[in-house]
């Protein structure tokens, strides 16, 4: 019995081994690709002579292994980002991609005999599929863990610099965005920590880690209308039962990183009045025991002072 494979609804489409490709696609089109299989980058543009010479021996040659290696041509003219990155600097230009990541090159347009050596060189040299995907991960996993280690020692640049380059692989990777955005939030630039926040997949945004950095960034908004922790001290100096302006100076405190201090504020608006707008005092106590965390020093300080005030 004869299958038409191309009309089976199970079919798989077969691979493009040539195709045209772009800045914006050379993710998906060359680093994920070459997982599966190594890619050649062709730069080239319409006006250069030595590219239209090599680009028929390339395409025979990756036509030639059915499916062992790939090719991708990028028009510079058109896409000049990547090949920037890759420091082109004359075309043609060939870079091969292995396992996610650029193996070898060659410049000019050489003949058809040292264009499949090279390729051949270049399949010979490429790790199996699985290996290689299996290898990407764990690198990214290395420096993901890499990032939060320098982010813990207060080395911000080299922290958003590795978070940067697992965000340039994988741009969804929640901890990565999670990461990038504390590094914005540490150097006091709300306003982007707040826009990457805004950026990590639905699907992502749970755990712990995602849920103190939202309840932490929610704070920091509330407490950017509020006036300084001075002059909130000093409508307290003046009425020590003013408790919008103790509530509003305990988060003026938790801003300024002075944790301890505004959860103290907070414990003392709860013994002048429990029950002040609706116990809003120990509801923003546990917000920030969310945001910073459950073996922060602050909040043990303050689940110490909670429980001696509910169970005195």
């Amino acid at each position: 019995m004869n299958v038409n494979v191309s009309s089976s609804p199970t079919a798989t489409p077969p691979v493009a081994l040539v195709k045209d490709s772009t800045d914006r696609a050379f993710k998906v089109d060359v680093i994920d690709a070459s997982l599966e299989a190594p890619v050649l980058v062709d730069f080239w543009a319409p006006w250069c002579g030595p590219c239209r010479a090599l680009s028929p021996n390339i395409e025979k040659v990756v036509n030639e292994k059915a499916g062992k290696i790939r090719l991708v041509k990028i028009n510079i003219d058109e896409n000049p980002g990547i090949a920037g990155q890759l420091g082109v600097q004359s075309i043609p230009a060939v870079f091969a991609f292995a396992g996610g990541r650029p193996v070898d090159a060659f410049l000019g347009a050489i003949p058809e005999s040292e264009v499949r050596k090279f390729a051949d060189k270049v399949i010979a040299a490429a790790p199996p599929a699985a290996a290689a995907a299996g290898s990407v991960e764990e690198e990214i996993k290395n420096a993901t863990l890499a990032a939060k280690e320098a982010f813990d020692v207060g080395d911000l640049n080299t922290a958003a610099q590795i978070f940067g380059m697992v965000l340039q692989h994988q741009p969804e990777h929640a901890e990565a965005l999670i990461g990038m955005s504390r590094v914005y939030l540490k150097a006091g630039e709300i306003e982007q920590a707040q826009a990457i926040f805004d950026t990590i997949p639905e699907a992502a945004r749970k755990g712990p880690d995602y849920t103190s950095l939202g309840a932490e960034l929610k704070l920091l908004s509330e407490a950017a209308e509020l006036s300084g922790t001075a002059e909130l001290e000093h409508e307290l100096a003046r009425d020590a039962d003013n408790h919008q302006a103790r509530f509003d100076l305990a988060l003026a405190f938790n801003a300024a990183g002075q944790r301890v201090e505004a959860a103290e504020q907070l414990v003392m608006l709860m013994k002048r009045d429990r029950t002040w707008n609706d116990d809003a005092a120990r509801k923003k106590l546990l917000e920030f025991f969310e945001a910073w965390g459950p073996k922060d020093p602050a909040t043990l300080k303050g689940r110490r002072l909670l429980s001696a005030l509910l169970f005195a």
